[in-house]
C-alpha cells in the first residue's frame, strides 16, 4: 500500500482506477504493475508519501489482564487513526528538510529533500553509498536547472507524488471495513519506549471475508494480515508489522499476481508537535508481473536528520539544494 508514506516518491505509480466487473483492467506498463504491488505499503499508512536508518527487534511481550484492555472496540482506534494518518500524507501546515535513503530496482541511492506546498523537490547527494562523481552530479543539477526554468516540466515531475497522495488518503478511508480488528493478547510494547511514555494499543488485524475490493490499488488488502501498534494519546501509527498470508490476483491477474510470503514493515515517527513521518519501510514481496515475469521486489526506506523549514516555493527550495555543497563521503 505505497505514500505510504507520502513524501517524494522515486517510482511510478498508476493512476487509480475503479474496478467494473463487466471490463477487464487496462494492460499496464511494467513499472506501473510494480508499483501496484507496493499499494499496500505506501498508500496505507505513508506515501506512500514522504521518511536514521533503524530497524527494531521483535516487540516484547508485557503481561496485560484482558480487563485492563480499553472498552472500546478495537475498531474505534483504527476509524481515529486511519483519519490522523492523512495527515502524514497531506500535512498542509508542516515542510521538512530531510535525508531520504531508497533501496529498490533502481539502486542505492541517498537524497537531500525539501517539502514545499507545491510538492517535494529532491537531489541525489549518493549512489550506491559512494559520492556522486563530477559527471553524476552535472546531470543531477542539469536535471534541477531544468524544473527550476519550467514550470511545466515541474508539475509533470510532481505528478506522481500528488496522485499517490491521494490514492492514500482513498485507501485509508477503507482500511477500518476491509479489516477485522482485534485487542493483541497481552499487548506486547515495542522495546526503547521513551520513559514515561504511555503503553500503545496493540491490535491484530486479518481481511474481513464479507469486505470487497472497490478498487485495483486496494485488491492487495484481501491478502494481508498482521499487527499495528497506536499511540493512545495522539491515536497516529507508531508500527506495522504485516504479512501476506494468502495469493492476491491484482487486476484479475492480468496486472499481477502475489505470492503468499510477503511481507511490510513500517516505522513512524513524530518530528515534532503534531507533525509525523514515515521514517523506515521495509518491504519484500514476490510476484507474477504481467503473466509471464516472476520478480522478487524488495524496498528499504528510511529517512532522518529532519529539519522544520518555512513556506518557500519549489524554486526557492531548488536553489537551496544547488547552493549546499555535496558530502564528500
Amino acid at each position: 500500500m505505497r505514500s505510504l508514506q507520502m513524501m517524494d516518491t522515486a517510482h511510478s505509480v498508476a493512476q487509480p482506477a475503479t474496478r467494473s466487473r463487466n471490463n477487464a483492467p487496462r494492460r499496464p506498463e511494467p513499472q506501473h504493475c510494480r508499483a501496484e504491488c507496493r499499494i499496500f505499503l505506501g498508500a496505507c499508512f505513508i506515501v506512500l508519501a514522504t521518511a536514521s536508518s533503524f530497524h527494531l527487534p521483535a516487540a516484547s511481550p508485557q503481561p496485560a489482564s484482558a480487563a485492563s484492555l480499553p472498552a472500546v472496540p478495537a475498531r474505534t482506534w483504527i476509524v481515529d487513526c486511519a483519519n490522523n494518518e492523512a495527515l502524514v500524507i497531506q500535512h498542509p501546515d508542516s515542510f521538512l528538510r530531510y535525508r531520504l535513503h531508497v533501496i529498490d530496482e533502481k539502486g542505492d541511492h541517498l537524497r537531500d529533500q525539501i517539502e514545499t506546498p507545491q510538492g517535494s523537490v529532491g537531489r541525489n547527494l549518493q549512489s550506491d553509498g559512494r559520492p556522486l562523481t563530477p559527471a553524476e552530479d552535472a546531470a543531477e543539477r542539469q536535471r534541477l536547472n531544468n524544473l527550476l526554468v519550467s514550470p511545466a516540466a515541474f508539475a509533470r515531475h510532481i505528478r506522481t507524488e500528488q496522485n499517490n497522495k491521494q490514492m492514500g488518503v482513498n485507501l485509508l478511508k477503507l482500511i477500518p471495513d476491509a479489516m477485522l480488528w482485534s485487542y493483541t493478547p497481552g499487548q506486547p510494547q515495542l522495546p526503547n519506549q521513551p520513559n514515561g511514555a504511555p503503553a500503545l494499543i496493540v491490535l491484530d488485524f486479518k481481511p474481513n471475508p464479507a469486505w470487497s475490493p472497490p478498487t485495483m490499488e486496494s485488491e492487495p488488502l484481501i491478502g494481508f494480515e498482521g499487527r499495528i501498534w497506536i499511540d493512545p494519546h495522539t491515536r497516529r501509527m507508531v508500527r506495522l508489522e504485516g504479512n501476506l498470508t494468502r495469493a492476491v490476483n491484482i487486476g484479475w491477474g492480468i496486472v499481477a499476481h502475489l505470492y503468499p510470503g510477503g511481507t511490510v514493515t513500517l516505522q513512524q515517527a513524530n518530528v515534532g508537535g503534531q507533525r509525523w513521518i514515515v521514517e523506515h519501510i521495509v518491504e519484500q514481496l514476490n510476484l507474477r508481473a504481467l503473466l509471464v515475469k516472476n520478480v522478487h521486489q524488495r524496498l528499504v526506506f528510511d529517512t532522518a536528520d529532519y529539519q522544520p523549514v518555512p513556506v518557500m516555493s519549489y524554486q526557492q527550495a531548488i536553489k537551496i539544494l544547488l547552493d549546499t555543497p555535496l558530502p564528500t563521503r
